[in-house]
């Protein structure tokens, strides 16, 4: 039998082996408490998404990039939701008064789509104010209103669980001349989403609808541009105009201070929610 000292040579020569991997595996390991293990904490940075959402893995990973090059501020304001938030390219300078404006926008998404990226999207960011625009296209990919309101009430727990003093204001389904079919079915999830809004602390049903509807009850057209579906700068004039009504510093809803460039009549501290196509219901966001 080979004496133990003749495999000495061997485990001797494996040692700086060893160490070298060590020291490689020491390196890579994120700091704790650093923003970049904050950022690859989100599995849109390190892992491939499921089947169902891996259309939005460009789209996460581009959020991912931009956080390890500047990670935005907590306390802000987030708007986050579809391609009107995504397209909206003056953001920051519309709401120019709030020191940190994150946009989280990514094209074609759903509420539900939303609900399930939320703690990378939301919650990841500590924001003290969470605006949230999804919804028209889980109608036009054949989604009840039903179903709308359970992603919403999902995606609200989840910020409420984590960040239980944060804001959530949900802007209302817009209308569009592309989508002008499904009318009925937006102003159904409006109501049932308006309705939700009202039983719940320290948020706000923001009516955008309302306002981009013209007397005669069709889409104002002049709002949109020429796919019939995306707003002009118009549109986002209006919606600049009717949202700011409800972000201020402090964080509590300014709708004194601002009135919306509608036809609507002044701001007040009550928005007007489509409870179908006869009618309107006043709703009290003041909490």
């Amino acid at each position: 039998m080979p004496s133990p000292q003749a495999h000495r040579p061997l485990r001797l020569s494996l040692c700086p082996l060893l160490l070298a991997c060590a020291s490689v595996a020491a390196t890579a390991a994120p700091v704790a408490g650093s923003s970049a293990a904050a950022v690859d904490a989100s599995p849109a940075a390190t892992v491939a998404l499921p089947a169902a959402y891996a259309r939005w893995q460009s789209s996460m990973d581009a959020f991912a990039a931009a956080d390890r090059e500047r990670h935005p501020q907590t306390d802000g304001v987030l708007f986050v939701g579809s391609s009107t938030i995504r397209l909206w390219s003056d953001l920051r300078e519309d709401f120019r008064q709030l020191p940190v404006v994150i946009n989280r926008g990514f094209g074609g998404s759903t509420m539900a789509d939303c609900n399930y990226f939320v703690k990378s999207l939301v919650v990841q960011y500590q924001p003290r104010h969470v605006m949230v625009y999804a919804g028209d296209n889980d109608l036009a990919e054949g989604r009840t209103p039903a179903q709308v309101l359970e992603s919403f009430q999902s995606f609200v727990t989840a910020v409420r669980t984590a960040l239980p003093q944060t804001r959530i204001s949900y802007i209302s389904i817009k209308p569009s001349p592309l989508r002008a079919s499904l009318l009925p079915r937006a102003r159904e999830a409006n109501a049932l989403l308006a309705g939700y809004v009202r039983t719940l602390p320290n948020s706000d049903y923001i009516d955008i609808f309302t306002p981009m509807m013209a007397a005669d009850g069709s889409v104002r057209t002049d709002l949109f541009g020429p796919d019939r579906l995306h707003m002009n700068d118009a549109g986002y004039d209006l919606w600049r105009s009717v949202i700011s009504a409800y972000v201020g510093r402090d964080g509590v809803m300014q709708a004194r201070e601002a009135a919306p460039a509608a036809a609507t009549g002044p701001a007040t501290a009550a928005v007007a929610v489509p409870a179908a196509a006869g009618g309107i219901v006043r709703v009290s966001v003041e909490r």
